[in-house]
C-alpha cells in the first residue's frame, strides 16, 4: 500500500523532533513518517535537493546524528515498502493467476466446444466422403454398364447393317431370278403356242392328239402307226425342265433312239421335226414288231 507524500512541514517538524530526541533520547520513527521520508527520497531529486539545503541550515542537531537517523528510517522504509509492496504483488499475481486461470478454463471450454464441433464437423466430412465414394461407385458401374449397352448396340447396328446389306443381295438374285423366271415362262409361253399351232396340223393331217396334263406336261398321242390297228395310240410324254429345256418323261412303247431324239431337240429347238421322228421311230417299232 503506497504511502502519502512529505510535505515540506514534515521534515521541519521532523527535525525538531529529532533534536530533542537526541538530547532527551531516541524515540521509534512512525511507520508514516518513514514512508514520507522515503517517499521523499525517492519521490525526486527537487525535493530530496530542498530537504538537503533545509537540513544543512539545521545548526542544533550534529552531521553524524541526522546520518544515523536517515539510514535508520531508509532501513525501515525498506522493510516497510517491501512488505507493503510484496503483500500488493501477491495480491496482485494472485489476482492475476485466477485471472489466468479463469481465462485458461474459459479458452479451455471453448477450445473444447470447438473440439467437438470439428469432431462433429469431421464425422460430418467422413460421411460426405464416404458417400461421395458410393456415389463414385455407382457412377463408374453405371458408366460400364453405359459401356457394354453402347458395345451392344454398336454390334446390334452393324449386325442389322449386314442383314440389311444380305436382305438386300437376296433382293437382288430374287429379282434376277425372277426376271430369269418371267424369261423362261415367256419362252415356254411361246413354245406352248408353237405347239398349239402345230396341234391342228398334226391332227388333221398326221391322226396326232396332243393333250396338257398335270405337273406342266405335254402328251402326244399318235395313232394310225400300226396298219393291223391304226386306233392303237403310241404315246409320248413331254415337259420343259428348269433348265428350259425338253425332256422327254415317258415314251410308250418305249423307243431306243428316244435320248438321241431329246438331245437334237435341245441342239437345234424344232419341234416339228422331233414330233416327226418321234412318229418315224413309232413307226419303225411297228413294222419290226409285226414283221
Amino acid at each position: 500500500m503506497a504511502a502519502a507524500p512529505l510535505t515540506p512541514a514534515a521534515p521541519r517538524a521532523r527535525y525538531r523532533s529529532n533534536g530533542r530526541r537526541a538530547r532527551g533520547g531516541a524515540q521509534p520513527i512512525s511507520g508514516a513518517f518513514a514512508a514520507g521520508r522515503a517517499g521523499a527520497a525517492v519521490g525526486g531529486g527537487k525535493r530530496r535537493g530542498a530537504d538537503a539545503v533545509w537540513y544543512s541550515a539545521m545548526g542544533n542537531a550534529p552531521a553524524e546524528d541526522e546520518v544515523t537517523l536517515f539510514e535508520r528510517d531508509m532501513k525501515e522504509f525498506w522493510i516497510q515498502f517491501k512488505f507493503s509492496y510484496g503483500t500488493e504483488q501477491n495480491n496482485q499475481t494472485s489476482a492475476l493467476r485466477d485471472l489466468c486461470k479463469e481465462t485458461l478454463e474459459a479458452l479451455a471450454e471453448k477450445w473444447s466446444k470447438k473440439l467437438k464441433e470439428e469432431d462433429v464437423m469431421i464425422d460430418k466430412i467422413h460421411e460426405c466422403n464416404n458417400e461421395i465414394l458410393q456415389q463414385s461407385k455407382y457412377i463408374a458401374e453405371k458408366e460400364e454398364q453405359l459401356t457394354e449397352i453402347r458395345t451392344k448396340l454398336n454390334q446390334e447396328q452393324e449386325q442389322q447393317k449386314n442383314l440389311t446389306d444380305s436382305i438386300e443381295e437376296v433382293k437382288q438374285e430374287l429379282m434376277k431370278k425372277m426376271e430369269i423366271k418371267s424369261s423362261k415362262n415367256k419362252a415356254a409361253k411361246e413354245k406352248l403356242e408353237q405347239v398349239s399351232k402345230i396341234k391342228t396340223l398334226f391332227k388333221d393331217h398326221l391322226a396326232l392328239e396332243m393333250r396338257r396334263i398335270p405337273d406342266e406336261q405335254l402328251q402326244f398321242i399318235f395313232r394310225h402307226i400300226d396298219h393291223k390297228d391304226p386306233d392303237k395310240p403310241y404315246v409320248c410324254t413331254l415337259s420343259i425342265n428348269e433348265q428350259g429345256d425338253y425332256e422327254v418323261n415317258s415314251c410308250t412303247p418305249p423307243l431306243d433312239c428316244i435320248a438321241e431324239l431329246q438331245l437334237k431337240l435341245r441342239e437345234t429347238n424344232n419341234f416339228s421335226a422331233f414330233v416327226a421322228n418321234i412318229r418315224k421311230a413309232f413307226t419303225a417299232l411297228s413294222y419290226k414288231q409285226s414283221a
